[in-house]
């Protein structure tokens, strides 16, 4: 991170879901690494999607350098002893290659009438599991825990947020904070938010790893594509992020309200924008048998505009231009979520068209 605040590179994450066959999410992972992607993320849904940490051992095994994790795990479906162990276990087997997005718990937990845990416990949950998985005794319910087995084990915890409070606790104690949308007003904001708290605590904001998650979908012109892929194609494969980003902004409206359109509040301090929470205002109920698919029928209140702002769709300089302005926003990573028709066509186009421009720019902006 530059002084500015501008990432010095962008990284590529892309982010599957565990739905059988199993190898062919594993498949997908290695031709990731193959074009030029550093991270691959699954989905944690045990009962929507089969189970992540057993394919990620093998997306490990199939690989040699991606780093694999969840976007995002909770602390209430799974026990952070247990996480932790995990990690610590896949690191010994494969080399520190693990990363642990974490947040209060969606869909995992909903599914089964279950609730989000508080952001205090998942401050606890952040802490125990990034101690535990890096070789340290850790204060857990009375008692001092380690694993001794695990002396060389690293693995960073990166929290997902949006609310003002949960965008806090991300810059208190986060490795990382993760951001479900690609919007860019929404992103300097939730930055300039996470920013401030690292600052109030005393910790360098840089310490903190920036990455935002959304679905790409290139297609070939701006209002046509191949195969039959248009633009109008890609917003349909698409429109299910939005009511997956409802779920968590609704929420959001219910404790803070609908927000302003500054997004701070009278002490400079962040409130909620506009941008973020004015879209919600036709949702009506949301299905999680449909969570996180294509063609998801909960999603009619998610405009072609809003998926303009929060994903990236249409022909490869379309998405080289997103890319390099959450960049200069300070983003580390953009994590691709493929959960559509084109998983193929997205990663091959991002590996031979969109990162080179992405790195060419970077270079000729040195």
């Amino acid at each position: 991170m530059t002084a500015t605040g501008t990432a010095e590179r962008l990284d590529l994450g892309v982010v599957l879901q565990t739905d059988p066959p199993a190898w062919r999410v594993v498949d997908l992972a290695r031709r990731a690494e193959l074009h030029g992607f550093s991270h691959v993320w699954t989905f944690d849904s045990h009962l929507l999607w089969q189970e992540p940490y057993v394919i990620h051992s093998q997306i490990l095994s199939a690989t040699h350098r991606v780093t694999v994790g969840p976007m995002v795990t909770n602390p209430a479906t799974r026990d952070v002893t247990v996480t932790a162990s995990t990690f610590a276990t896949l690191n010994d087997m494969f080399g520190n290659r693990t990363v642990c997005g974490i947040g209060r718990g969606d869909s995992a937990v909903r599914v089964t009438n279950g609730k989000p845990v508080t952001l205090a416990e998942l401050r606890t949950a952040v802490t125990t599991i990034r101690g535990l998985a890096g070789g340290q005794a850790v204060e857990h319910h009375g008692s001092t825990l380690h694993l001794p087995w695990a002396p060389d084990s690293r693995t960073p915890v990166w929290v997902a947020a949006y609310g003002p409070r949960a965008l806090a606790l991300a810059g208190e104690v986060g490795d990382g904070f993760i951001l479900q949308l690609a919007d860019p007003d929404i992103v300097a904001w939730s930055i300039d938010a996470v920013r401030r708290a690292a600052e109030r605590v005393g910790r360098d904001p840089a310490e903190v790893t920036i990455c935002v998650a959304a679905p790409a979908y290139v297609t070939d012109e701006a209002s046509s594509g191949t195969g039959g892929r248009t633009l109008a194609h890609a917003y349909d494969q698409c429109r299910w992020f939005g009511g997956m980003v409802g779920n968590h902004v609704a929420e959001i409206v219910a404790r803070y309200g609908a927000g302003d359109s500054t997004g701070t509040d009278g002490d400079g301090g962040p409130s909620i924008p506009r941008a973020l929470t004015d879209f919600v205002a036709g949702r009506v109920d949301y299905d999680y048998n449909e969570h996180g698919r294509a063609g998801n029928t909960h999603t009619a209140f998610v405009s072609d505009e809003i998926l303009d702002r929060f994903c990236l769709i249409g022909p490869p300089a379309r998405h080289v231009e997103r890319l390099l302005e959450l960049k200069a926003l300070g983003v580390d990573q953009f994590a691709l979520y493929l959960q559509h028709d084109a998983n193929d066509e997205t990663l091959q186009a991002y590996g031979e068209l969109v990162r080179p421009a992405v790195q060419e720019a970077g270079r000729v902006r040195e």
